[in-house]
């Protein structure tokens, strides 16, 4: 049985008691919007959750006390904006809530952050940044914001997530069904064509929704590729990519 990593499910008494031993606080981020038409709404928080969840067990299994955080389930999801259920807010409200988020968390104690994020919308990952930013001019304390989209991270993931056709593709369809099977849509997903469309790419050209760079169904890669067993390699590679910037952090060896 795995421990219980849960900040939401300790007594404030238990929360004291972590912050005086440096325990380090995982922030699952992730989003509200379309993943093609096989995956839920919920994809990149599903992500973030079990890529924290699994960090943190292996953090323990290091003799570090590592508590996950509720998730960020809302950001800047201007791509997918004109399909249904995709809920988007501004930057300036995604910079202020993970500020104030990690603020009262420093106030308590806690200065070990680390944002375990799946959302890789530009706009996204620069209110993520601005935010660790003005956390660190005001408390002197910098939140951890690890990029899988950095060389050192993404060579560990798989193919098509560097090719950068990964919404909802092979990549994440995986992912989803490594960790919660239950809501991947299988009839539909090996239904699907392949679409190798660079979303990477015709984001740096310019684009700015999934449908004009070619994702009509919200979705890029090969979501009737994906198996459990690649979803389980990736997330040892993201826990991997989490429990390293960490332990680098406190300055141990990873």
């Amino acid at each position: 049985m795995t421990n219980n990593f849960n900040f939401q499910d300790k007594t404030w008494r238990e929360i004291e008691e972590a912050a005086g031993s440096n325990a380090v606080v995982i922030l699952p981020v992730g989003s509200t919007e379309a993943h093609g038409p096989h995956l839920p709404l919920s994809t990149d928080v599903i992500i973030s959750v079990e890529m924290a969840r699994r960090a943190a067990q292996q953090l323990t299994e290091r003799g570090i006390t590592t508590l996950v955080l509720p998730p960020i389930s809302y950001s800047v999801t201007d791509f997918s904006h004109d399909f249904p259920g995709t809920i988007s807010i501004r930057r300036s409200t995604a910079v202020a809530l993970v500020c104030d988020i990690c603020l009262a968390l420093i106030g308590q104690g806690f200065h070990t952050i680390c944002l375990a994020n799946s959302h890789l919308e530009p706009e996204h990952i620069a209110a993520l940044n601005e935010a660790a930013n003005r956390v660190e001019r005001d408390t002197g304390c910098r939140p951890l914001v690890p990029d899988k989209r950095r060389g050192r991270w993404a060579y560990t993931l798989t193919e098509e997530f560097r090719r950068g056709a990964c919404h909802a593709g092979c990549y994440e369809t995986s992912l989803v069904l490594a960790a919660q099977p239950e809501l991947v849509h299988d009839d539909i997903r090996r239904e699907l064509p392949p679409l190798e469309i660079n979303l990477a790419e015709k984001i740096k050209q310019g684009v700015d929704n999934f449908k004009e760079a070619g994702g009509e169904q919200a979705y890029f890669g090969d979501p009737a590729a994906g198996t459990p067993e690649e979803g389980e390699a990736t997330y040892q590679a993201l826990a991997n990519m989490l429990v390293t910037s960490i332990l680098e952090k406190l300055e141990l060896n990873p």
